[in-house]
């Protein structure tokens, strides 16, 4: 379902990808945010919101205030699958030269996308926030115990999958459309681990990741469980196999 259609021929130069699920009561405000944005911008931009199967007003939340100066689209799943599933169906069908996707509750704003332009300009392939470098910002900090459970989690990932990625959860993530044709299509992870996938895939096709500082804004209203910190390690071998099976001369 496409709540309005882009006939202009104008490239679209970034698309962004919104995944969401029973999100009623955020979507609205990113939203409108992305939008008046984006009015401010030189550059075509589309906004496709997914909604994984939301129970709520999600549906009627988007169909309000879904706008774009150049392209809004909407699509919807009847039944949840999951972020990653959602996320990769925005992702394959947005048409930008650069494609971002970020969270429906808007924790790292949609200005941080000035920061990543430069990488791109100067040849980075994927450009990704990140909590964990140096000039981020949290506010307000995580409960300890879920700062405990991620530090965990990051050594976990970097010591199996991904080394020197400081933060690979962070909902702010952004790709040229090459590294994006090739990475999508072929994700199958359809939950919270997908990030970690879809990085793995990038660095074993051989493109350039870099990592900006954001400010993330913590929400308490967060649908990441403790009981998805606790399932890294399962979660992560998983991913270590698929790229171990697809990607076979990278891991001689």
């Amino acid at each position: 379902m496409s709540l309005r259609s882009n006939n202009n021929s104008e490239p679209i130069f970034l698309s962004v990808v919104i995944p969401a699920w029973n999100e009623e009561g955020r979507i609205g405000k990113t939203l409108a945010s992305l939008s008046a944005y984006f009015l401010l911008q030189p550059y075509a931009t589309e906004i496709i919101v997914v909604d994984d199967g939301s129970t709520d007003a999600t549906t009627e939340e988007v169909k309000q205030h879904l706008v774009s100066p150049h392209g809004a689209h909407f699509l919807r799943n009847p039944h949840n699958h999951g972020k990653g599933w959602a996320v990769k169906e925005g992702m394959i069908a947005a048409r930008g030269k650069l494609r971002l996707f970020m969270d429906a509750d808007n924790s790292t704003a949609i200005s941080h996308i000035e920061q990543m332009l430069p990488l791109f300009e100067q040849g980075a392939d994927v450009v990704i926030g990140s909590r964990g470098v140096l000039g981020a910002r949290l506010e307000p900090p995580q409960p300890w115990y879920k700062q405990a459970l991620g530090r965990l989690g990051n050594k976990i990932i970097q010591a199996l999958v991904l080394k020197g990625i400081s933060d690979t959860q962070c909902g702010f993530k952004c790709f040229r459309a090459e590294a994006a044709e090739k990475i999508f299509p072929k994700l199958r992870s359809p939950r919270w681990i997908f990030d970690v996938e879809v990085l793995a895939r990038a660095r074993a096709l051989g493109f350039r990741i870099k990592e900006i500082p954001v400010r993330w804004v913590n929400h308490a209203a967060s649908h990441v469980r403790w009981i998805d910190y606790l399932k890294t390690f399962s979660d992560v071998i998983q991913v270590r196999d698929i790229i171990r099976r697809e990607f076979p001369k990278t891991h001689r």
